[in-house]
């Protein structure tokens, strides 16, 4: 088991090196084969010339992009002083870079939102989880019944409907409407109770359409699981039938269910940009929406990373859980 962490730790570390160096590319390497000054996009297009030059020359981006790329590795483990003339700027480990649109350094950016959005992605992980999975098990044990089909059309429902859609009613009818939810967000640190108010919408609005893909791909798993010869052979044995699909049925079923889980989990603490900005959430869905619109490379490029090692951490977490799920794993 020891053995078999250590290769996906390794692996995951090289995985998230190439990433740094194919973001990292794409970010600054490819607008310069377009033609596109990235020290002008930077400043923005009113900026003389004079300021231009002193950010080209602050963020080195007249050196060779395998050098820019090792002070860009180097500054998230040591930091990095960004100097042109007398104007110094210091960039305390970790660096992700500095945004000269907002006079600040990537990485306190993104630790103030990141709280937001992990919150955010997994509450509504535990819902859709629960109740996801639990519907489309019943569905396959009560296939063709009321509830099957009515899970079903719900489902279907779910997965039609855009966010910004069931986000919107749900605010009208619970906030504006009935006044029952103030639907306003409050740090956790602030008041436990104010956060939960101000998050269950989200949560609830964010679950529904991931529980009603997962309710799918559950019950399709299940349907196929049911009719295995293993799962014949242990009725045949006698045993109980909470024994045969809680233990062997949901065992095989929640594989691909974690690989699901992985990815998607991995992508929401990127950045749920459409349920921040239905909500008003100050998460990285807002800052990287912000910065896109100010055409603020270096936080999206900050954002960008988070969300790559979010979904390298989540699937490396779903690795391990495989291992501990699926004995073949373990043995192989």
């Amino acid at each position: 088991m020891l053995a078999y962490l250590l290769r996906r730790l390794f692996a995951a570390a090289v995985m998230l090196a190439v990433i740094i160096l194919v973001v990292f590319s794409i970010f600054f390497l490819v607008p310069k084969w377009a033609g596109v000054d990235i020290a002008t996009s930077f400043v923005g297009k009113q900026a003389d010339p004079a300021a231009v030059e002193a950010v080209r020359t602050k963020l080195g981006l007249s050196d060779p992009i395998f050098i820019q790329v090792w002070h860009f590795f180097k500054g998230i483990f040591v930091g990095r002083t960004y100097a042109a003339g007398g104007d110094v700027t210091h960039c305390s480990a970790p660096c992700f870079g500095y945004s000269f649109r907002s006079e600040q350094a990537v990485w306190p950016v993104l630790t103030d939102r990141f709280p937001v959005t992990l919150g955010l992605a997994l509450g509504a992980a535990v819902l859709w989880l629960v109740f996801g999975v639990a519907a489309g098990v019943l569905s396959a044990l009560k296939r063709g019944s009321m509830w099957d089909r009515s899970a079903m059309v719900i489902a279907l429902g779910g997965v039609s409907l855009p966010i910004y859609f069931t986000g919107l009613l749900s605010l009208a009818i619970f906030s504006y409407g009935l006044g029952w939810i103030d639907g306003k967000y409050v740090p956790l640190s602030q008041s436990v109770g104010g956060y939960l108010g101000g998050m269950i919408l989200p949560w609830v609005t964010l679950a529904f359409l991931y529980a009603a893909m997962y309710a799918r791909i559950t019950r399709a798993t299940m349907l196929e699981i049911l009719g295995e010869d293993y799962i014949r052979t242990a009725r045949a044995k006698g045993l109980k039938e909470q024994v045969v699909i809680g233990k062997h049925a949901m065992r095989s079923t929640m594989t691909p269910i974690l690989t699901m889980l992985g990815m998607d989990l991995g992508a929401l603490i990127g950045g749920a940009i459409l349920t921040e900005t239905t909500f008003s959430l100050p998460g990285l869905g807002q800052a990287v929406l912000t910065a896109i619109k100010n055409q603020d490379l270096p936080i999206i490029l900050g954002v960008t990373l988070i969300t790559s090692l979010a979904v390298l951490i989540a699937n490396l977490v779903v690795d391990v859980l495989y291992a501990v799920i699926d004995p073949r794993v373990r043995l192989a």
